[in-house]
């Protein structure tokens, strides 16, 4: 039994008046013209994908950069206004990122 249930117990003449919850709207990334530049690289023997070429505020790339982490389920980290993501998931981010509206170019292999 919730809480809606018991007082309905207790007052049973009342009628419950619904009101209506107005959802905060949520704050977008900001969308630029230029393509994001997606590259691969090995570092110590490890692949990563880098990237760069965002020109939006840093706290929307960071944004970004943890909905991807999150989406692949890699690390990865922003440095240097580039998000360095672990592994070859080129393919992947670029679906994503067009799936968002952004542009991406493929640089590298």
């Amino acid at each position: 039994m919730d809480l809606k249930d018991q007082l309905k117990n207790l007052f049973p003449e009342h009628e419950l008046e619904e009101t209506p919850i107005e959802n905060e709207p949520k704050k977008s990334i900001w969308l630029q013209d230029d393509p994001i530049i997606c590259k691969y690289e090995k570092r110590k023997g490890k692949p990563i994908t880098i990237l760069e070429g965002y020109t939006g505020a840093d706290e929307d790339f960071k944004k970004l950069a943890k909905e991807l982490k999150t989406k692949l389920s890699v690390g990865g980290s922003f440095k240097d206004d580039k998000i360095i993501i672990q592994g070859d998931y080129r393919d992947k981010i670029m679906a994503i990122l067009k799936d968002k509206g952004f542009s991406v170019k493929r640089v590298g292999g």
